[in-house]
């Protein structure tokens, strides 16, 4: 009991918590930062205003379960896709409106990016389509491929976006007036996705337990191992120093500086205890990185040091959704029970 009351000290003097009666299937800061928004099973977002007593604002969006939340291109609102076959546009104050109704399929993955000048690009995937938009939702684009797309990225200046699938991956110039498609060969099923934020590099989970990456520049496999358990969240620090994986019972960080990964262990951090970490997200600003467990605990891990701070202790359910705020002052967490929080790291 005295170290659950140690672990929660952060949650209960910087956070504002809730409890629902579904899963908490993703979380999401608006592009400002101010509103934070989380996805549950029941086909509903609950938005969260700024301030610690903030209101929580029920928007029912999905008519069945939200499947993927992201930010919207632009701030204050947040893209949703759900097994309804619908992409839709949430606001902070409550609206929700379609941005397309993509058939019988569920809308698995969404994504956005802000662009400039207002020229942002927010994306779907729905079985074997990526569908692309402007930051309007006046399509684009479908870009479409072997066979279902399992995530969807762009890249750090929005001018590339990638999608997983079986056997590989798929890398498009979004702006290439004919389709530009390079591929990214590697056999075996690929169930997520996520680019090097120098764009030096694209990495993908795999089925099989293990990472699979390409560096670019001259196609160059890398090849990640060990893991004991699928590996469902990828997440690179803020320039690419590392990446932040699930898939253990610590947080795995994999080296890309230097000639890494290829050749050098993984860091690994929190970890000994045998729970399996199910959900990483690096900090935007500093080499620190939020990861969560299956029993509920979530901790803050400074990679430098190695020193770990817990934020929330076990005891909600498997921790399901982790993410910051675009400044990095505050990080929302949510899990399979139905727990979602907001905690505040800013200084006062």
């Amino acid at each position: 009991m005295g170290e659950s009351l140690v672990a929660d000290e952060l949650l209960k003097t910087r956070g504002e918590a809730r409890s629902f009666n579904a899963v908490v299937v993703a979380g999401a800061f608006e592009r400002a930062g101010r509103f934070c928004a989380f996805a549950l099973g029941d086909g509903s977002l609950r938005i969260a205003g700024p301030g610690a007593a903030g209101e929580w604002r029920q928007v029912d969006v999905h008519a069945g379960a939200v499947l993927a939340l992201a930010a919207d291109a632009e701030a204050g609102s947040f893209l949703s896709g759900g097994d309804d076959g619908a992409f839709r546009r949430s606001r902070a104050g409550g609206e929700a409106a379609d941005i397309a109704r993509l058939g019988s399929r569920w809308v698995e993955h969404v994504a956005s990016h802000p662009g400039e000048k207002g020229a942002g690009l927010i994306a779907a995937a729905v079985g074997r389509k990526v569908h692309l938009f402007d930051a309007a939702g006046r399509p684009l684009k479908v870009l479409e491929h072997p066979s279902t797309a399992t995530g969807i990225a762009f890249d750090r200046k929005g001018k590339r976006i990638g999608a997983s699938h079986y056997n590989g991956a798929s890398l498009w110039f979004v702006a290439a007036e004919t389709d530009s498609l390079r591929k990214l060969e590697w056999k075996g099923s690929h169930i997520a996705i996520v680019i090097h934020p120098e764009g030096d590099a694209v990495v993908t989970a795999m089925q099989e337990n293990a990472l699979h990456g390409w560096r670019l520049s001259d196609g160059q496999h890398m090849r990640m191992s060990g893991y004991p358990g699928k590996t469902e969240s990828l997440s690179f620090t803020r320039r690419g120093k590392w990446l932040a994986t699930s898939g253990a019972d610590a947080i795995v960080l994999w080296p890309f500086f230097g000639d890494g990964p290829m050749g050098k262990p993984p860091l690994e951090l929190a970890g000994g205890d045998g729970v399996a970490c199910t959900r990483v997200a690096c900090h935007p600003e500093r080499d620190t990185v939020a990861a969560g467990f299956a029993d509920g605990l979530v901790v803050l891990a400074d990679i430098e040091s190695g020193r770990v701070l817990p934020v929330a202790a076990p005891g909600r359910g498997a921790v399901s959704a982790l993410a910051w705020s675009p400044d990095g002052t505050r990080l929302a967490l949510g899990t399979e029970k139905g727990f979602a929080a907001i905690v505040d790291f800013s200084r006062r």
